[in-house]
């Protein structure tokens, strides 16, 4: 499955990919996330429950970060499976940071996404509906990070 978006966010750029590379941020912004670890400069192991309908999984997995050039640009590879065994999945995402102003980024994303198991189940409209919720989200959710950031 193919989601793929941009939003906006204030803040600089530099600022805002320092944020987004660490793992205490995004940990704290990904929806359903219980952990995120960093295993090296590229490497990051994260558990994180996710629930669509009434099902409810717990994904434990790993992403590297396959290509990086700050502040504009990373690719990211992740591989994990439901700690129950349910099913499993694995990800690319890219994602490009562009200045529109001194103090407005635009953020795209592509993401590919293969899920198995249980989740599979649910349609793709669904799927993409839900995608869509956390994309909302994570978004709030990062705009009061950096906001908080930059009052500090």
């Amino acid at each position: 499955m193919l989601l793929e978006g941009t939003f906006t966010l204030k803040g600089a750029i530099q600022e805002t990919w320092d944020s987004l590379i660490k793992p205490e941020t995004l940990a704290a912004c990904i929806p359903g996330c219980e952990k995120m670890e960093k295993v090296d400069d590229k490497t990051f192991n994260t558990i994180v429950v996710a629930k669509v309908g009434f099902i409810s999984v717990r994904f434990q997995f790993t992403t590297t970060l396959t290509e990086v050039e700050p502040p504009t640009h990373l690719k990211a590879v992740g591989r994990g499976e439901d700690l129950r065994k349910q099913g499993s999945f694995s990800q690319e995402t890219v994602v490009d940071i562009k200045e529109i102003s001194k103090e407005e980024l635009e953020v795209t994303y592509k993401s590919n996404v293969s899920i198995t198991g249980k989740l599979a189940t649910f349609g793709d409209r669904i799927m993409r509906a839900k995608a869509k919720e956390l994309e909302r989200e994570f978004t709030k959710s990062l705009q009061e990070k950096l906001s908080e950031k930059k009052a500090q």
